[in-house]
């Protein structure tokens, strides 16, 4: 297993389009990494250039301790997985597995003995004299998976490999990814535009935006103590809303005023905030620090103000309100047993304690 390392690399392709920029990340020997950002951010080119398949610009990368920018791809000791298959239609399933490990010579014996060990973790060992039209594609995906297992290398790469499937087995798929890391104790790192895959597989979260990374942390930090709006925003389902307005200071202390509503502001963020009295500024709360007062007791009044129901979206274990203040939308995710109507107006209450407040010209989180 290796540790990676990206020092100052850049990828830019003709007419100066830069898809990485400035990319510095150090991934420790067996931890795993997502990368996670919207379509054209760099997190695939990031991969590739990982793996030796797009050629760096600038920059350095280390795999193991060892300089690999002009190594070729078959000589970094890497197993990569991608988004489409790449499965011989014409091989069984074991010859697709053993096919790489066949090239470069390895033992009958040795061969069998790691494609069957593949098999066994991935469950799959009844699939083997199948031919891959025979699967469905959650068991195509495992034998890509197992393709990569029996090379044994220093690390796993996956380039979006879960984007095929079905929703049911998206979830069985990266909980038995999740399973094997824990299995082989190996480094890998996962690309991805979906930040639900993120959150849930994996150790440390990469978010990536125009070629930059804005922020590197676990995935509970991420969703505390983002780093900006953009990444306070992408994170989470739904998103987190976002309120315009500016900071004033009353007698009661200092308030959030957003035009239709003032809300107080808890002492713990006055600190960061005693410089932007009279600013504007972005004032960010998730879905499920918003409640309908009906049903919260002992409800701080100056952290209560009325909106109107537009949309109702029932989940099952609870419903998600979409409600608009007359200036701004946001969204609540609130208990099952709520009683709201469309165009009816509640008074909702905010868990100040959760609130964040982000710079209105970079977007930076103030705290």
């Amino acid at each position: 297993m290796a540790k990676v390392l990206l020092e100052n690399v850049y990828k830019i392709f003709p007419g100066n389009v830069v898809a990485v920029d400035n990319a510095n990340l150090e991934i420790q020997d067996q931890e795993f990494v997502v990368l996670v950002g919207p379509s054209g951010c760099g997190k695939s080119t990031t991969l590739r250039m990982i793996a030796g398949l797009e050629e760096i610009t600038k920059g350095t990368i280390y795999i193991d301790g060892r300089k690999i920018n002009d190594v070729p791809p078959k000589n970094r000791d890497i197993a990569m997985v991608f988004q489409n298959y790449a499965l011989y239609p014409h091989m069984s399933v074991y010859k697709n597995m053993a096919f790489g490990l066949k090239l470069r010579r390895y033992p009958k014996s040795e061969i069998e003995s790691r494609v069957m060990e593949a098999a066994e973790i991935l469950g799959i060992r009844e699939l083997l004299e199948r031919k891959p039209k025979e699967l469905s594609g959650g068991q195509r995906q495992r034998v890509a998976v197992g393709r990569a297992i029996v090379r044994k290398p220093k690390a796993f790469l996956f380039d979006e490999p879960l984007s095929n499937l079905d929703a049911k087995m998206r979830v069985q798929m990266r909980t038995e990814i999740s399973k094997l890391h824990t299995r082989l104790n190996s480094t890998m790192i996962y690309v991805t535009h979906d930040q639900v895959e993120a959150m849930t597989m994996g150790d440390r979260i990469v978010v990536m935006k125009d070629g930059f990374i804005l922020q590197v942390a676990p995935p509970l930090e991420l969703y505390d103590h983002p780093a900006n709006q953009f990444v306070a925003g992408f994170i989470g389902s739904p998103p987190m809303n976002f309120f315009e307005g500016r900071i004033e200071q009353k007698p009661g202390g200092l308030h959030f005023n957003e035009d239709t509503f003032s809300v107080r502001i808890e002492d713990r963020h006055g600190q960061s905030l005693k410089n932007h009295i009279g600013k504007e500024l972005t004032f960010g709360i998730r879905p499920e620090d918003i409640a309908d007062v009906l049903y919260l007791s002992n409800a701080d009044p100056e952290h209560q103000f009325k909106a109107k129901v537009e949309v109702i979206e029932p989940m099952g274990s609870e419903v998600y309100l979409y409600l608009n203040t007359g200036k701004s939308s946001f969204i609540a995710r609130v208990d099952i047993h709520a009683k709201a109507q469309v165009n009816q107006e509640l008074t909702m209450v905010l868990n100040m304690k959760k609130a964040h407040f982000f710079d209105r010209e970079t977007g930076d989180a103030i705290v």
